[in-house]
């Protein structure tokens, strides 16, 4: 549809008390699971209808907003009374994308403890961000047939936002439960990587005894006839010199 016949719409009715995205210049989304997110949606989608959504945004044009597995759905007001419903649908994991999910927390060190921390590891972003156009998709009530309209344009940056206060959202937009990706982990696994995350500086830590090293005198590893060159090098005579070796490997004994 031409941008011109968008604006036969009207212009957007003003509202009190909207949620107004906090970013008031430049892109949306500080962390880099939001911006993966829009750089997603921005890939598939209309750059100028983006634009327009971006600015309803930072207006206040969404009333309210709500996260549920594979979507986010917000009422949004437009130019006619009632506001409109938007919403950005994001494809959920099928139980084999769950599976190897799972797999990638299991083989990769730490992962899970960072998980049980409350950190969701950009590691599992390949498997978690959609990355074609068929898992990402946008629909509202209103009479633009546009894809997307500004009203889920919106949606789509105060999801951003929401993933920037709260990054467990994508897996939410996934269909994954948190318990259920941890539970999946076997419980030796869980058990160890929790403990260590517990444990950060190892004063928990058993550690194994040290080997016992067989005693050698230094001077089993010199060569001898270095030493006695050394010893004689003052002008010190035979007899001194064995003297002295004997009283260097005595000496090496008491230090062990």
């Amino acid at each position: 549809m031409a941008r011109g016949n968008v604006r036969r719409y009207g212009t957007a009715r003003r509202i009190d008390g909207g949620i107004e995205a906090r970013t008031k210049r430049g892109s949306i989304g500080r962390s880099w699971w939001s911006k993966e997110l829009i750089s997603a949606m921005e890939e598939v989608a209309e750059k100028g209808r983006l634009t327009r959504g971006r600015a309803y945004a930072r207006a206040g044009q969404v009333i309210s907003m709500r996260l549920e597995p594979g979507a986010a759905v917000g009422d949004v007001q437009g130019s006619q009374l009632t506001p409109f419903t938007s919403a950005v649908r994001v494809r959920t994991l099928d139980e084999e994308a769950v599976g190897d999910l799972v797999s990638l927390v299991r083989s990769s060190p730490g992962m899970l403890a960072r998980l049980a921390a409350g950190i969701l590891p950009e590691e599992l972003g390949s498997a978690l961000l959609p990355r074609r156009a068929g898992e990402i998709d946008f629909d509202c009530t209103c009479p633009d047939d546009g894809w997307p309209c500004k009203h889920a344009a919106a949606v789509a940056y105060l999801l951003a936002e929401h993933v920037d206060d709260q990054p467990f959202a994508v897996l939410t937009l996934r269909g994954v439960d948190l318990a259920t990706l941890i539970g999946g982990v076997d419980d030796a696994d869980a058990d160890e990587e929790v403990a260590a995350a517990r444990d950060f500086y190892g004063d928990d830590t058993e550690l194994s005894e040290l080997p016992t090293e067989r005693f050698r005198p230094a001077l089993e590893d010199l060569d001898p006839m270095l030493l006695r060159r050394a010893l004689r090098a003052g002008g010190t005579d035979e007899a001194v010199v064995i003297r002295g070796i004997i009283d260097l490997e005595d000496l090496y004994r008491r230090m062990r």
